[in-house]
């Protein structure tokens, strides 16, 4: 975006000097005089002001009495950037020599509007900034607008300074209001600051920066963010003629990386008092060797060459920006303190802003991470994988969830659920649905009843609370699983021969319809198939609809199995993958969560099933039965320690039963047994006294076992514990 000067051309021939519309008015360019010499370019894209009239972006950078004669250019004026004002002009009274001026005050490597390099010089180009107008030597000065009285020859009106200062400002609020981050806001305040408006900048920023209301503890201590200086080169490419560069400086030297804010110190007293001060006050350079370091102070420039502003956020001091120009460029004006004062203002509320969104995004990543599974379980009979992704990096964590709940019996729970939308609200509805859905599996219901309940915890959290949800539980002994569906998706099975099908489940209403029975149905579940459960981010997008999706899904997963032959199942990782690829750039507009589990079972000669009496002689034929069962296993190692763990846990089950309990023994990679009874209470481990006759059982098995466990069911409950094999 370019804006064109009119409102800073001389006034025409003929018009009142006096008159305010007289800077609205353009003056005729004089044709360019042949033969003469290179001269010296002002600000890029404008046309040489006249003696006594300033250019737009003079306001810091013109010299009083340029008398230096030259021919104006002939070429049109080039627009210049906006709220972009002019650099210096040397510095000398009079007017630099040809080739000689400086940088036009925009950033290193920014093109003006007339497709020429900001601040360098074409050997075409006009007279040199604050050269005398020939047409206008006569011409009376123009009256100060704001208070009336006449300025010096080459001096700027104050009008067109402020003029001026309100355009770069503009300019660099909007330059740094880009930024969404830390890093963006501070790197937007040093481009827009250097060299336009000083020629180095130091930013500090408290150290931890506070977050919203969160109150500070400790000393405020302030440590160097970021700092920036114009650079030490120019390009020099295309015919350009590069500005003179000055000699090495002080402020390359100048800063301290870590500094402490002592109470009561000169450096608190200027923080507290927010508005920026030149640091040729006392109370500034007094404060200046606490913030650079008491060996780094002399560097600074004498006089009013710095600007020390105190970086102010909603409620608190936040960091500090110092604001420095050379020797070789004029001084800072009073009202430079104001423009100090915008861009500090302006980059306070931005960091504030960016540390406030900053934690939105670390609670977003820490309420996926607690909503979600962090591990899968390892269950008997069957492995799992999953995966997770969000609906958009803005939108972190969505409705969607998955788990995986181990069951007595060595069964296993697998639940994937989708609530309406993918907002923290949304999350905060599926942390509470899947805390739910897990105790309901502790209970041991049936899937139907899950999705009753759920529907009714559903209703309690509010009349529009809607999710859809699919609750499977898988039997490795019984090569079995049981499904009841809620609105969801329905899953896919692929088959070891590499055939996938998509199961017949009664579809259900969503939960939190209420009043909606819902349905089971039992299904084969083969050894080496693999079940598929996902949400309708996977197979809906704006592209497609459900069941196209579905089918290529179907297709994808027939496909994969092909590759690794009839006999060898995909491996589930590179499967979950494979399943992601087939969306395609810009096709995901919901969350998807993703669930396989591979069906490895449990065959039925590893698997031993009993059912004991409740009598006093079923410990000792719970031992006799455990034993064959060992020696036909071939692990007679364990005889000793699974006879005295059954014999202690039977012992338990039949003092209280009244029905007969039942004894099964695994042999996966551990050998597992369990014990059920009809009685709901849960056996708790506790220290045994020494006049105590019983007690022990529990402590035993703790010590003997590399994992027990009790389950309660809605008949009973289970008392399990496993050892490793031999």
């Amino acid at each position: 975006m370019t804006e064109h000067p009119t409102s800073f051309d001389r006034p025409s021939t003929g018009a009142d000097p006096t008159d305010p519309r007289g800077a609205l008015l353009r003056t005729p360019v004089p044709p360019r005089a042949s033969g003469s010499a290179l001269p010296a370019q002002g600000s890029a894209g404008q046309t040489p002001p006249a003696a006594g009239e300033d250019s737009p972006g003079a306001f810091e950078h013109s010299q009083p009495g340029a008398e230096q004669a030259a021919e104006p250019d002939t070429h049109r004026p080039r627009p210049t950037s906006e709220g972009v004002p002019a650099q210096p002009d040397g510095g000398q009274p009079g007017g630099a020599p040809p080739g000689d001026t400086p940088s036009a005050g925009l950033i290193p490597g920014e093109v003006s509007a007339g497709g020429g390099q900001a601040g360098l010089v074409r050997p075409d180009s006009g007279a040199p900034a604050g050269a005398p107008d020939p047409g206008r030597r006569d011409a009376p000065p123009e009256p100060d607008r704001r208070t009336g009285q006449p300025t010096a020859p080459g001096r700027p009106t104050p009008m067109r300074r402020d003029g001026d200062r309100l355009r770069f400002v503009g300019a660099a609020t909007r330059r740094i209001a880009r930024g969404m981050d830390l890093d963006e806001i501070v790197m937007g305040l040093c481009r827009a600051t250097v060299p336009t408006f000083a020629d180095a900048i130091l930013v500090y920023l408290r150290e931890p920066l506070p977050v919203g209301d969160e109150r500070p503890t400790g000393p405020l201590v302030l440590r160097l963010r970021r700092t920036d200086r114009i650079p030490a080169e120019r390009d020099t490419e295309g015919g350009f003629t590069p500005a003179p560069q000055p000699e090495p400086s002080e402020l390359e030297t100048v800063g301290a990386e870590l500094c402490e804010v002592r109470p009561g110190s000169a450096l608190a007293e200027v923080l507290r008092g927010v508005r920026p001060v030149f640091t040729d006050t006392p109370a500034a350079r007094a404060a200046l060797p606490e913030l650079l370091g008491e060996e780094r102070d002399f560097a600074l420039p004498d006089g009013r060459r710095a600007i020390l502003a105190p970086l102010r956020g909603r409620r608190r001091v936040i960091g500090a920006a110092l604001f420095l120009r050379g020797p070789e460029r004029i001084a800072f004006e009073a009202d430079d303190l104001l423009v100090a004062a915008q861009l500090a203002t302006h980059s306070a509320l931005g960091i504030d802003k960016a540390v406030l969104y900053g934690r939105e995004a670390y609670i977003a990543d820490e309420l996926q991470r607690t909503m979600l599974p962090e591990n899968l379980p390892r269950c008997t009979g069957v492995r799992l994988a999953s995966r997770y992704l969000p609906a958009a990096e803005t939108a972190r964590v969505g409705g969607d969830w998955y788990d995986a709940i181990p069951l007595p019996g060595s069964r296993v729970a697998l639940v994937v659920g989708d609530v309406m939308g993918h907002s923290m609200t949304s999350a905060a509805i599926m942390g509470q649905l899947r805390t739910t859905a897990q105790t309901l599996a502790g209970l041991d219901l049936p899937p139907q009843e899950v999705l009753h309940h759920l529907d009714e915890q559903a209703q309690r959290l509010g009349t529009d609370r809607m999710a859809t949800c699919l609750y499977a539980v898988y039997d490795p002994v019984a090569h079995r699983i049981t499904v009841a569906n809620a609105g969801h998706p329905p899953p896919v099975l692929l088959h070891l021969g590499g055939h996938a099908e998509v199961l017949r489940v009664p579809a259900g209403a969503p939960i939190g319809v209420g009043g909606v029975d819902f349905e089971a149905v039992e299904l084969d579940a083969p050894a080496g198939a693999t079940l598929l459960l996902y949400t309708d981010g996977l197979v809906e997008s704006r592209l497609r609809d459900v069941w196209t999706g579905i089918e290529q899904l179907r297709e994808r997963l027939a496909a994969t199995a092909q590759l690794t032959g009839p006999d060898h199942p995909p491996p589930l990782e590179a499967l979950c993958d494979e399943v992601l690829d087939m969306l395609g750039p810009g096709d995901r507009d919901d969350d998807i969560a993703l669930l396989a589990a591979r069906f490895d079972g449990i065959a039925p000669s590893d698997v031993s099933y009993w059912f004991l009496d409740p009598e006093d002689a079923a410990p000792g034929k719970a031992r006799r039965l455990a034993r064959r069962a060992l020696a036909r296993w071939g692990m007679e190692d364990l005889t000793d320690a699974v006879e005295l763990l059954v014999s202690e846990v039977v012992t338990n089950a039949v003092r209280y039963a009244s029905k007969p309990v039942t004894l099964r023994l695994l042999r996966t990679d551990v050998l597992r047994c369990e014990v059920g009874d009809d009685v709901p209470q849960l056996p708790r481990l506790r220290q045994a006294r020494v006049t105590d006759e019983g007690g022990r059982g529990l402590y035993l098995v703790n010590r003997l076992a590399r994992r027990w466990g009790a389950t309660r069911l809605s008949t009973g409950k289970v008392v399990w514990f496993e050892l490793n094999r031999g």
